[in-house]
C-alpha cells in the first residue's frame, strides 16, 4: 500500500509539472479567445478546480491570501483619451479607412463612461470576489468555524477596497460569528504593493534592479506582431501617430488594452473583429512577454510581501483563533509574487523570448486572480500547506512534495530563509 501511495503521489506531481509547462499554449489561446485577454480578462468563475484531499490525519486551520482586485475599467484614463485623440486627429486628416471610420464611431459612442470611471471596480468585479469568498468558505469550512478572527488588508485603491468588502461579505454570510477586521492604510502599502508604498517606506533588495538579459519587450513586439497590418486596417496613412505619446507602439498597446479589457464591463462584442485569430495570437504572445519580462525583473521588490506572509503565518500558528490573513492588491504584485515563489514554474527564465510562454502565462493573473496558502495540521502538530491559484492546486517545484500538492511548512520556511539571505535589504 505504501508503494502504491508513493507511485500515485509521483504521478500527481508529474501531472502538475506537465500542467505548469504547457508547450501547446498557443493552441490553447487560439482555441479560447478569453485566454488572449491575458491579465486584462475577467476571472473564469466557471472553471473552479476540484481540490484533493489532505494526507490522512491533517485538517485545514489557517489561510494566507493575496488577491487581485476584481474586474475594473482601464486603470489609466489616458488609455481612453489617447485612442480618442488619435481617432479625432485621423478624422481631421481624412486618413481613416472605411473600417477605421466604423471602428472610431463605435469607440466614440463607447468610451465616455469608462473614461469617467477609469480605475474603478465594475459590478462584475464585486460579483467575482463574492463568488471567490464563497468558494474559500465552502472549501475550507473548518478554518472559519466559530468565533474565528479574519484580518484583511487592502491597497488604498477603490477597486481593491470594494473587492475586500465583497470577499469578506461572503465569509460573514457563511458564518456571522466571524470577527473580521478590515484595513486600508498608506503604510499598509509596504505589504500590499511595496513598489508603490510611500517613498519614505520603500525598501530595495539585492538583485531588484538586475534586468533580465533578454530582448526588450518593445523589440519583441515589433518583431513578432503584425502591427503594421493592424494600423493599415484602421488608417490609410498612420505616420501621424508618431506625434502622440509612445508613437505607434504606444497606440497599439493601449488599443490592445481596450480590445482585451472592455469585456469586463461590456457584453456586446464591439471591437472583436479588429484582429484575426492569428493576429490576436501574436499580440497576446507579445503582451505575455511584456508581463513576464517586467515581473521576473521586479520579483525581488515584493520580498516585503513574502516577509509578511511568513510572519503572519507564524502568528497564526500560536493563535488558535486566527483563521485567515487576507490581502487585496494588484496584478503587478501578484505576478511578481508567483514568479518569486516559482508557482507552477512560472519563475523560469527562458533562453529566448519565444520560450517565455511555456512557463509564464499572464492569463493566469486575470481580474480577481487569487493565491491561497492553505495550512493543515495533524494531532502531532506537524504543519503542511498547499498553494491554490485561481481555485486550482499549484506546484512549488523547489520543494519536495509530501503528497500531491502538499508541502511541509518547515521546508518552505527554510527555502524562504535562503532567498532572503541571498537578497538582503540594501537601504
Amino acid at each position: 500500500m505504501k508503494r502504491l501511495t508513493t507511485l500515485l503521489t509521483g504521478l500527481l506531481a508529474s501531472a502538475l509539472i506537465l500542467q505548469a509547462q504547457q508547450y501547446d499554449v498557443l493552441d490553447q489561446v487560439r482555441a479560447d479567445i478569453r485566454k488572449a485577454y491575458g491579465m486584462e480578462g475577467p476571472h473564469r468563475l466557471d472553471e473552479f478546480g476540484t481540490l484533493t484531499k489532505a494526507p490522512k490525519g491533517y485538517k485545514p486551520f489557517y489561510i494566507s491570501h493575496y488577491g487581485r482586485h476584481g474586474s475594473r475599467y482601464a486603470w489609466n484614463s489616458e488609455t481612453y483619451t489617447l485612442l480618442h485623440n488619435v481617432f479625432e486627429k485621423a478624422a481631421e486628416k481624412d486618413v481613416l479607412t472605411p473600417y477605421g471610420k466604423e471602428f472610431a464611431a463605435k469607440y466614440e459612442d463607447f468610451y465616455m463612461e469608462p473614461w469617467i470611471n477609469s480605475g474603478d471596480l465594475v459590478p462584475l468585479g464585486y460579483d467575482q470576489h463574492r463568488a471567490i469568498g464563497e468558494f474559500v468558505y465552502q472549501s475550507f469550512p473548518e478554518v472559519f468555524k466559530g468565533r474565528k478572527k479574519v484580518e484583511a488588508l487592502s491597497s488604498t485603491g477603490q477597486r481593491c477596497i470594494v473587492s475586500m468588502g465583497a470577499f469578506n461579505l461572503s465569509l460573514k454570510s457563511g458564518n456571522p460569528e466571524l470577527q473580521i477586521r478590515l484595513s486600508s492604510t498608506h503604510d499598509g502599502m509596504t505589504v500590499i504593493a511595496p513598489p508603490s508604498a510611500p517613498k519614505a517606506l520603500r525598501r530595495s533588495f539585492k538583485g531588484q534592479k538586475n534586468a533580465v538579459s533578454l530582448e526588450s519587450s518593445t523589440d519583441f513586439f515589433l518583431r513578432i506582431t503584425p502591427w503594421q497590418e493592424v494600423l493599415d486596417k484602421l488608417f490609410t496613412d498612420s505616420a501621424f501617430i508618431e506625434e502622440f505619446r509612445g508613437g505607434a507602439v504606444g497606440f497599439l498597446r493601449e488599443l490592445w488594452q481596450i480590445y482585451c479589457g472592455y469585456h469586463n464591463y461590456e457584453s456586446a462584442p464591439l471591437f472583436d473583429d479588429l484582429l484575426t485569430p492569428e493576429q490576436r495570437l501574436r499580440f497576446w504572445e507579445a503582451d505575455n512577454y511584456f508581463s513576464f519580462r517586467g515581473d521576473i525583473t521586479a520579483r525581488y521588490s515584493v520580498i516585503p510581501l513574502l516577509e509578511d506572509m511568513l510572519s503572519k503565518a507564524d502568528e497564526a500558528l500560536s493563535d488558535p483563533q486566527m483563521a485567515a490573513h487576507l490581502r487585496f492588491g494588484h496584478d503587478y504584485i501578484l505576478e511578481a509574487l508567483v514568479t518569486l515563489l516559482d508557482v507552477n514554474r512560472c519563475g523560469t527564465v527562458p533562453a529566448t523570448p519565444e520560450e517565455a510562454k511555456y512557463w509564464f502565462r499572464n492569463y493566469d493573473i486575470p481580474m480577481a486572480a487569487t493565491l491561497l496558502m492553505v495550512f493543515y495540521r495533524n494531532k502531532g502538530g506537524d504543519i503542511l500547506f498547499k498553494v491554490v491559484l485561481n481555485e486550482k492546486e499549484a506546484l512549488l517545484p523547489q520543494l519536495e512534495s509530501v503528497q500531491g500538492p502538499y508541502y511541509r511548512w518547515s521546508d518552505f520556511k527554510a527555502w524562504a530563509a535562503g532567498l532572503l539571505t541571498e537578497h538582503p535589504c540594501e537601504n
